[in-house]
């Protein structure tokens, strides 16, 4: 399993992590050996948006013995009430839903405590000033949690809450169709059928920002519906009017700026494993700038996606990180040293462009490499 590190938090994640909904409604000796196969493959992150208390008990019953072993993204501010899931601000509530988590978990401390489900700006607001916050940071002082994160499928709210200063982890959904929807407070648009009825071109701006922003500022990114609920999987439910395989989508996801984990919602050990083989699968399999190009209604023509089909460049150059760098610093209206130093250290650089054009004969989506390989040597002086 490759590991990547967790923005500025010091945690190192699997690049493949697991989401609860497989753990939930499974006797403890599924989860078991739910866990079992995540210590085998590497799989070290886990994600428990869910407050059922059966699931988080027998969670912990699984992880004696190993728990340092595993990252938990363990969320505040979702509950269990008259047996069934809730999303409260009630500072009471709050608390004892996560004091309840740590006692069933087993455990002192998560290595994430993610701020539950923040999608209009009014409610990060009412956070942001209000006693959530409050609590979450005295969590952090008291060594209860290690680090606060927010999830969000909504990028202005995310952007806000990333430049707030106050977030170190983002859990964000990032599949190639809900990138093409302009920011909303109602997280039902993104499957919304009639929401992709029109032609659609390139990625939201306030997507692409927002990922850039949290590569800048060191916030890292956990995935969460990197296959739209199943939905991009089959042809029929997917909103590009094509299906796209498991790989295909993670490797979206993987080659977004600050991404360092995809949560997989796998339900059983099966599926789990067939996500983990991502990491040995060739690049054809991952490769998802064939099945793009192909889709009805939807054009990325001219937008760079960092899918590597330039490669490979006669003077060695790594086009897609160049171009990756490029959009950081023009995201900015100048060069972050962060941008700098990391463009510094690359082994061939964009000065040394030949402008032969090969680059561009392979992209699928028609991008200007050469005008963009001029921008970069000028805007990084090499």
């Amino acid at each position: 399993m490759i590991r990547r590190k967790l923005g500025k938090t010091g945690l190192v994640v699997g690049e493949i992590g697991m989401g609860c909904e497989g753990l939930v409604d499974k006797p403890y000796e599924q989860v078991k050996e739910f866990v079992d196969l995540m210590e085998e493959s590497g799989v070290n992150c886990i994600d428990l948006y869910t407050p059922n208390p059966e699931m988080r008990t027998n969670l912990g019953r699984a992880l004696a013995g190993r728990r340092e072993k595993f990252v938990l993204q363990a969320h505040l501010c979702t509950i269990w009430k008259d047996g069934q899931y809730k999303r409260t601000r009630e500072i009471g509530e709050v608390k004892h839903g996560f004091e309840d988590q740590l006692s069933r978990l087993q455990t002192e401390h998560v290595e994430i405590g993610m701020i539950h489900y923040v999608d209009s700006l009014a409610d990060w607001k009412t956070v942001k000033e209000g006693a959530v916050m409050e609590y979450a940071l005295r969590l952090k002082r008291e060594g209860k949690i290690g680090c606060i994160g927010l999830s969000s499928h909504n990028p202005q709210v995310a952007q806000a809450a990333v430049e707030s200063g106050l977030i170190e982890v983002l859990m964000f959904s990032i599949n190639p169709c809900y990138d093409l929807l302009p920011a909303n407070e109602n997280v039902e648009s993104l499957w919304d059928e009639k929401n992709y009825a029109g032609e659609l071109v390139n990625m939201d701006p306030e997507r692409q920002r927002l990922y850039e922003t949290c590569q800048r500022l060191g916030v890292g990114i956990t995935v969460m519906k990197a296959f739209g609920g199943g939905d991009l999987l089959s042809e029929e439910g997917s909103p590009a009017g094509r299906a796209l395989t498991p790989f295909q989508c993670l490797h979206y996801a993987l080659t977004r700026p600050a991404v360092s984990c995809v949560m997989a919602g796998a339900r059983t050990a099966e599926e789990l494993r067939a996500c983990t083989g991502y990491e040995t699968a060739p690049e054809t399999e991952r490769d998802y700038a064939e099945a793009f190009a192909s889709f009805p209604r939807i054009s990325w023509k001219g937008h760079c996606m960092y899918c590597g089909h330039c490669a490979p460049c006669p003077k060695g150059i790594d086009v897609a990180a160049v171009t990756k760098f490029l959009n950081l610093a023009a995201a900015q209206g100048q060069v972050p040293e962060t941008v700098r130093e990391h463009y510094a250290v690359l082994p061939h650089t964009a000065g040394e462009c030949v402008g032969c054009g090969a680059c561009e004969k392979r992209c699928p989506f028609e991008v200007k490499v050469t005008e963009n390989m001029k921008r970069a040597a000028e805007v990084f002086e090499r």
